[in-house]
C-alpha cells in the first residue's frame, strides 16, 4: 500500500528541494527521518514535515507497520512563480522571480494493497 503527502506552494525554489529529496530517496522512514533532522538546509526540514506527515496518514488510516515503511515516491515540482521587481539605475527595474515548490511524498510497505 502507497500512501502519499503533499506540500504545495511551499517557498523554496525546487532547485534546491531536490538535492534534499535525491538524499532520502528509497530509504527506509526511520533512517530518512535521521537524515533530514541533521541536514543544514532548509529544504530538510520542509520535506521531514511532509515525510512525517505520510507516516502519520498511512499509520493513522491504513493502520501501516512504521517499521517497515520505506520513501517510495518523492518529487519536487515547480509551482507558480511570484514575479517582483526591483530598482535599478535610470530609473530601470529588474524582475526577480521568486520561486515554489510542490513536494509529494509516498511512503509505502512493499505490500499490495
Amino acid at each position: 500500500m502507497q500512501v502519499t503527502s503533499k506540500l504545495r506552494y511551499a517557498r523554496i525554489s525546487p532547485q534546491k528541494c531536490r538535492l534534499v529529496a535525491e538524499v532520502v530517496r528509497g530509504q527506509t522512514v526511520g533512517n530518512a527521518i535521521a537524515t533530514l533532522r541533521y541536514l543544514p538546509k532548509k529544504g530538510a526540514k520542509l520535506v521531514r514535515k511532509v515525510l512525517e506527515s505520510a507516516v502519520a496518514n498511512a499509520e493513522h488510516n491504513h493502520g501501516a507497520d512504521v517499521d517497515e515503511l520505506k520513501v517510495a515516491l518523492i518529487h519536487v515540482d515547480a509551482a507558480p512563480q511570484l514575479k517582483r521587481f526591483a530598482a535599478r539605475a535610470k530609473g530601470r527595474g529588474a524582475r526577480i522571480l521568486k520561486r515554489n515548490s510542490h513536494i509529494t511524498i509516498g511512503v509505502s510497505d512493499g505490500k499490495k494493497d
